[in-house]
């Protein structure tokens, strides 16, 4: 089929920050694929071991220690300008993101290239999602809107009506439980697998997003050129989620938001994004409130309520 060959070279891009046994079980998951893989191992300055335990246990491992953390998007890019820099005889047609706290089920690269090698306008496709226990773990999403800023900020059950947590309103798809494949906006981007022909045109994720949307701003890229997304159930991944963000909750809190506020200004109109901003200032307010009567009620240490009002008023600011 166009783009894609029946038995490519697969590039495999990780970027790993300090989550040294996950990275571990993760690279001994992929023992498990029957393509030709090159994996490529970015550590984001791990103090935890990372380096060192790929270097021993997974030698034919690429690893790439840059020295500094680069965030998300920084290290992807340099990995993926690595695997793009092959001679062209072994340069990878099929390029896999994925994340160090993963599980890739046996078959699930198989399924993931045979499907952008059977669908010649897919430009990425993404894998059904586990959570450890097995279950269900929500990883199509649509673009976001007003309304789903509005739903993260005010979460359903708490504020508003709790039915709409997961629905159609809230960004989730309905078809992700069941088995056909679909199309989406995008995917969580734990594991996407991206033909090396879109990069040409749409180029590499953006390094100016440290953490959180870059999938989101790079797969809205693909779609105005128009490509397609989806996502294939038959590919199953295990994700464990959060192992390297939530070393820094405040920090990620806004940094996920100064993410999302970036993407919104790259994709729609001035008016939009104000409303937007003023929803964020509003869900700051809430949260800035409620943390102050969490320390007043003996539930955080003063610590704790200095480090949220940090967070919310950095956040705030978009």
């Amino acid at each position: 089929m166009p783009g894609v060959c029946v038995n490519p070279t697969v590039g495999v891009a990780i970027v790993s920050y300090n989550t040294c046994a996950l990275l571990r079980d993760c690279l001994a998951s992929l023992q498990r694929c029957t393509l030709a893989l090159h994996t490529v191992v970015v550590d984001n300055a791990s103090r935890d071991g990372s380096a060192a335990m790929v270097r021993g246990a997974f030698p034919a491992v690429t690893l790439i220690e840059p020295g500094a953390n680069l965030g998300f998007a920084g290290a992807t890019n340099l990995a993926l300008r690595h695997l793009l820099a092959e001679p062209h005889a072994t340069r990878p047609e099929v390029l896999i993101l994925l994340n160090p706290d993963t599980i890739v089920h046996a078959g699930a690269f198989e399924q993931l290239v045979a499907f952008l090698a059977d669908h010649p306008r897919v430009a990425l496709v993404a894998p059904r999602l586990l959570n450890p226990d097995g279950s269900l773990q929500d990883g199509a999403f649509r673009f976001p809107t007003l309304l789903m800023t509005v739903l993260d900020l005010f979460p359903p059950g708490e504020v508003l009506p709790g039915r709409l947590y997961r629905s159609w309103w809230h960004g989730r798809y309905p078809q992700e439980r069941g088995d056909a494949p679909f199309a989406i906006d995008h995917p969580l981007g734990a594991c996407m697998a991206v033909r090396r022909t879109v990069l040409d045109e749409v180029g590499l994720l953006d390094d100016g997003f440290f953490m959180y949307a870059e999938e989101v701003e790079w797969c809205w890229r693909m779609r105005r050129a128009g490509w397609a997304i989806w996502q294939q159930p038959a590919a199953r991944v295990t994700h464990i989620g959060g192992a390297a963000t939530r070393q820094f909750r405040g920090r990620m809190l806004v940094a996920l938001w100064h993410s999302r506020m970036r993407y919104l200004r790259r994709a729609h109109p001035a008016g939009i994004v104000r409303l937007h901003a003023a929803a964020l200032a509003l869900g700051m307010l809430r949260a800035t409130l409620l943390a102050w009567r969490a320390y007043r009620a003996g539930e955080i240490t003063r610590d704790e309520l200095r480090a949220r009002l940090w967070a919310f008023g950095m956040a705030g600011r978009g």
